[in-house]
C-alpha cells in the first residue's frame, strides 16, 4: 500500500542504532509509506512533494508509534496456576510453591496433556488480543514440554501460527526450563538429550532462531548452561539467557561470555555483571510484569544504562509469574518502578527489543526502508500515553503497510 499518514500529534520513528532515549519524537508529522516499508516521516510542513497525491489518513491528532516488539514470552502452554497467586499472597515464595510440585511443573503436566489443536487455539486468541495492542513482533519460548515430544509440540504451534496470523513470531527453544521431574535424579541424562538429540533435532529442523536457558539455584547451574549453550551455539542458533532473577548467580557474566544477544530478568544482577554485559553489547531484557507479581526486586534499570547497558522492555507473558500480556502496561511499569523515561521505555518495548531478537533494523523503527509496522494510539503524546494507564489505547495497526484494525 502506497499512502500518507497526516495529522499525526507525535510521531516517534525510534531509529536503529540511536540510544535508549532516542525515540526521534517529531511534532505535528507525516508518515509516508510505499510498498509497505516507510518511505519518510518528519514534519508535515515539510512533507516532499513525491507524496502529493497520494491516499491519506488522517491521524487527527494521535500519537504513532513503531509496532510494539515483545522480545521474552513463554505464550504456548496447558493450563493455568490462579490457584498460586493466592498462595503467593500468602507469602509462599516462588521457591517454596516449586519444591511442592507446583509453578513450572504444573504447567509441563498441564502442556504435555494439552493437545496441539489446544494449545494453538489458546495462543492465537493471545496473538489476536496482542495485535489489537499495537503489538507486531514477538518473541514465544518453549520450556513447558521439556521432553523430545513436547518441546517439538510447542515449537510447531508457533511455525503454524506465524503462518496463520500476522504477528511475526520468533521461536525461542527452552528445553532447559527446569529438569523435568522423571529426570530429578538423572540430571546428567537430560543434559545429554537436550545436547544429543533435542537440540540438534530443533536446529535440524529449523523451528527455533535462539536457545536460552534459566540459570538459578531452583533450575540449572552455570557449568549445565555452558554446556548446552555452547552446544546450541555450534548449531547455529542465537543465545539468550534467563539470568539472576531469584539470586545472584553470574548468569549475565555468563550471557556476556558466550556472547548471548540478550540476558533477561536480572533483578539481582552484580556490578561484574552490568560490566560484562556493557562490554559485550548485550542486552538487558527488563521484565517488570514479573517484577511485579513476584515482589522480589526490580531490575536496576538506571545502573544498566549509565554503564551503557540497553535496556530492552517486555512482558514475560507465562501463566505463573506473569500472567499478564498487556506490553503497554509493562512499559508504563518499567517507568515507575525502574525509573524508566517514557522515550526510553518506548524505545525498550520496540527498535532495542528488535535487538534483543536481532532484528533491528527489520522491527521497531519508522525509518525510512523499515517495515511499515505501527500503532494510532489514542494520546497526544508518548508521555500521555504511559502515564494515562488504560485497557487498550490503541485505535488502529498496520503490518506491512497493510491495516489490521
Amino acid at each position: 500500500m502506497n499512502a500518507v499518514l497526516v495529522n499525526i500529534g507525535q510521531l516517534a520513528t525510534c531509529p536503529p542504532g540511536g540510544g535508549q532515549a532516542d525515540a526521534g519524537l517529531v511534532e505535528h508529522a507525516a508518515l509516508v509509506i510505499d510498498d509497505g516499508k516507510v518511505a519518510w516521516g518528519g514534519p508535515e510542513a515539510a512533507l516532499p512533494a513525491s507524496a502529493v497525491g497520494l491516499p491519506t489518513h488522517d491521524c487527527e491528532g494521535r500519537l504513532v508509534v513503531p509496532g510494539l516488539v515483545d522480545c521474552h514470552t513463554h505464550m504456548c502452554f496447558g493450563g493455568w496456576r490462579g490457584d498460586e497467586f493466592a498462595q503467593r499472597i500468602a507469602g509462599a515464595s516462588y521457591q517454596q510453591i516449586a519444591a511442592a510440585g507446583g509453578g513450572i511443573r504444573s504447567t509441563v503436566a498441564a502442556t504435555r496433556a494439552a493437545s496441539f489443536e489446544a494449545l494453538r487455539d489458546k495462543a492465537m486468541g493471545v496473538l489476536e488480543e496482542v495485535l489489537a495492542m499495537g503489538v507486531t513482533t514477538m518473541e514465544c519460548k518453549s520450556g513447558y514440554g521439556l521432553d523430545l515430544d513436547n518441546e517439538l509440540k510447542q515449537l510447531e504451534v508457533y511455525a503454524a501460527l506465524n503462518d496463520e496470523q500476522p504477528i511475526d513470531l520468533v521461536p525461542t527453544f527452552l528445553g532447559a526450563h527446569i529438569v523435568p521431574p522423571e529426570y530429578t535424579e538423572r540430571r546428567g541424562e537430560y543434559l545429554d538429550l537436550l545436547c544429543e538429540q533435542l537440540l540438534p533435532e530443533v536446529a535440524r529442523r529449523g523451528l527455533a532462531r535462539f536457545c536460552d536457558i534459566f540459570v538459578e539455584d531452583n533450575a540449572y547451574t552455570i557449568g549445565e548452561a555452558r554446556r548446552i549453550l555452547q552446544t546450541a551455539r555450534d548449531l547455529g542458533l542465537g543465545l539468550k539467557v534467563h539470568a539472576d532473577q531469584l539470586s545472584g548467580g553470574g548468569g549475565a557474566e555468563l550471557a556476556a561470555e558466550l556472547g548471548a544477544v540478550s540476558a533477561e530478568h536480572l533483578e539481582f544482577i552484580s556490578d561484574e555483571g552490568i560490566e560484562a554485559l556493557a562490554a559485550a553489547g548485550t542486552v538487558a531484557v527488563s521484565l517488570p510484569i514479573a517484577s511485579l507479581y513476584l515482589g522480589a526486586g526490580q531490575l536496576p534499570a538506571r545502573r544498566l544504562l549509565e554503564a551503557g547497558v540497553a535496556v530492552a522492555v517486555a512482558t514475560d507473558f507465562n501463566p505463573g509469574s506473569a500472567p499478564s500480556y498487556h506490553l503497554p502496561l509493562a512499559m508504563t511499569l518499567a517507568c515507575l518502578n525502574q525509573r524508566m523515561t517514557p522515550a526510553e521505555a518506548l524505545c525498550g518495548a520496540t527498535v532495542i527489543a528488535a535487538r534483543a531478537l536481532g532484528l533491528e533494523g527489520q522491527a521497531g523503527s519508522l525509518a525510512p526502508g523499515c517495515p511499515a509496522d505501527l500503532a494510532v494510539i489514542d494520546a497526544p503524546d508518548l508521555n500521555h500515553w504511559l502515564y494515562h494507564f488504560r485497557p487498550n489505547a490503541c485505535l488502529a495497526v498496520m503490518k506491512n503497510g497493510l491495516w489490521m484494525s
